[in-house]
């Protein structure tokens, strides 16, 4: 285990029982056993301490989760398979997971608020996506409140095996949540979550990503990757960002040979993004 996985590990055990704020990174260094500045070494502050473990914890579930929408469009298990996914995920992460329920609500940090908005427009995007697919036209009208129905069952039934030592079986939940959503999307006929919903989700897309903050992206990808093939794609695409001149067949195949890498799928999924704005 390197020293920064280490001082993630050992502070999300210090989140999880005291809170971001009341957490010090004092007690962070006595808990990994090693020096402030061996700490600072690797994080320049708790906030960017923060902000990587956030990182870590919703590009792991955001790419799985559209992956699994991509592949799984006619899947007439795709529901159930989503809650199984993002509540295996939880257990896995329990954690942070629960200073994250706990936390965010509260936090007044603002690059923290926004970090975890854009986080949770991409889901809303995923979970959209997937209710689209599953049930199309029958829920044109109630689509969006389907959508934060979905994200509340998540939040609600995950927190029985995050704060109370509860015994799930975790397939007759999934079953019972699938149930619970075709339900709703059978005989919900007054929508609350509409238009506003709409115009939140299309313009959550200013605060994610700009120009300046792509191209960081891609160069912080080149430099650190050793394929050579993933190397010369991001070459071609930092070059198509500055100035677009590829044949979208192209740009589409460069993005897949990023996707591919295990430790390109975030990063094709910004460059999915950005080229579609």
């Amino acid at each position: 285990m390197s020293k920064k996985q280490l001082i993630m590990e050992k502070a999300t055990e210090l989140f999880a029982n005291q809170g971001f704020e009341a957490t010090s990174i004092q007690q962070i260094t006595e808990k990994c056993g090693i020096s402030k500045g061996s700490f600072y070494l690797s994080f320049k502050s708790k906030d960017e301490l923060i902000m990587e473990m956030l990182d870590y914890f919703f590009i792991e579930v955001t790419t799985e989760t559209d992956q699994l929408v991509n592949l799984h469009k006619s899947d007439k298990d795709l529901l159930f398979r989503f809650y199984q996914l993002t509540f295996q995920f939880f257990a896995k992460h329990a954690d942070f997971a629960k200073v994250l329920i706990k936390e965010m609500p509260h936090s007044l940090n603002q690059e923290l608020l926004m970090k975890s908005m854009t986080y949770d427009v991409q889901t809303s995007k995923n979970i959209l996506k997937m209710v689209e697919s599953i049930y199309g036209d029958r829920v044109q009208a109630t689509k969006y409140d389907l959508v934060y129905c979905i994200k509340g069952f998540l939040r609600i039934y995950s927190e029985l095996f995050l704060f109370y030592e509860v015994e799930l079986d975790m397939n007759l939940l999934c079953q019972s949540l699938v149930e619970k959503t075709d339900s709703l999307a059978k005989h919900s006929n007054i929508p609350f979550i509409t238009e506003e919903l709409e115009f939140y989700l299309k313009n959550a897309d200013k605060i994610v990503d700009s120009k300046e903050e792509v191209l960081a992206l891609v160069d912080r990808q080149a430099e650190e990757m050793e394929d050579s093939v993933v190397k010369e794609s991001l070459e071609m695409l930092r070059e198509d960002i500055l100035t677009p001149s590829l044949p979208l067949a192209v740009r589409r195949g460069l993005i897949e040979n990023v996707r591919v890498h295990a430790d390109g799928k975030w990063l094709a999924l910004v460059l999915d993004k950005w080229f579609e704005s």
